[in-house]
């Protein structure tokens, strides 16, 4: 979240020197506002004068992917078996250092004049990134004492979810975004493209097969399987055809899925591959400016 306003149409250093007048000002003239503003410039990335992460963000991070391994690990009942008093007393630590993160981002947001007074935190509580950062204190809490429930631990899977709060710590996933926005009109062509392949071959394998496996490609939503599966280049082999004209077109299928898969694998290399070229050309202009 950049800081908004006159900062930001400014060159890097003379936006580094506006922060910093701005800090100033406002320890001086509120010293909550004051101690707001260095708590955001802990925890929101983009405010900072310097490229990089905090060391908060970092203790940040370090806790969402041990959170997750534990997430990932007390899955399986023999290792949960060798010590499950400690992944208790892990999850509740890690509940809650994530719930503190969570009040102190609601308190930091007023720097942002969207969320600013009590509307805007209720506004900044409602927004993606809030609410992914509630959903991964939710589980354990909703968790104590019912764990077996089956809803509930499906609930816990949400907390896979903290692993997506990394992208806020990476403008990697900015770019990613805007590259998929950018070729959105490609993307969608490719995407046509694949559901009439998807739908001809499952038609055109049902007729070369249905009279010899009914059961596989007794109609076109049973053929849809194995094209999927052969599009896609996977091929399961569970579903095959027998005949020699279904295993002629089978191949042809597997050879056309191959294109496929390169169209949208293309298109978005090359989106991606020019915002990053555009993310370098803008951070030379800000260090030259």
């Amino acid at each position: 979240m950049a800081i908004l306003g006159r900062g930001a149409s400014l060159p890097h250093k003379e936006r580094c020197h506006e922060r910093k007048w701005h800090s100033q000002d406002s320890q001086k003239a509120n010293p909550y506002e004051g101690w707001r503003r260095r708590l955001y410039l802990m925890l929101e990335p983009t405010a900072r004068d310097s490229p990089g992460l905090s060391i908060t963000n970092r203790l940040i991070a370090v806790l969402i992917i041990l959170a997750t391994a534990l997430t990932i690990l007390e899955t399986e009942p023999l290792v949960r078996a060798l010590a499950p008093s400690a992944f208790v007393t892990a999850e509740a630590a890690l509940a809650l250092a994530f719930l503190v993160e969570y009040v102190a981002r609601v308190i930091a947001a007023g720097e942002d004049p969207r969320y600013r007074g009590l509307a805007g935190r209720l506004r900044f509580m409602v927004s993606p990134w809030a609410i992914i950062d509630l959903l991964a204190i939710l589980p354990f809490f909703l968790t104590m004492g019912a764990v077996n429930a089956f809803a509930l631990r499906l609930l816990k899977l949400i907390r896979l979810l903290r692993l997506a709060r990394l992208g806020r710590f990476s403008n990697a996933i900015g770019d990613l975004y805007q590259a998929v926005r950018g070729r959105r009109y490609e993307l969608t062509v490719s995407l046509m493209v694949a559901v009439a392949l998807l739908i001809v071959t499952s038609s055109v394998i049902y007729v070369l097969e249905a009279s010899h496996q009914p059961e596989a490609f007794g109609s076109i939503p049973r053929a849809l399987w194995w094209s999927v599966a052969t599009l896609t280049t996977v091929g399961y082999g569970d579903v095959t055809p027998i005949t020699a004209a279904g295993q002629l077109f089978a191949g042809l299928t597997a050879i056309v899925g191959i294109g496929m898969i390169a169209m949208p694998t293309g298109i978005l290399a090359a989106a991606f591959s020019d915002a990053m070229q555009r993310r370098r050309d803008q951070a030379e202009n800000d260090n030259n400016g």
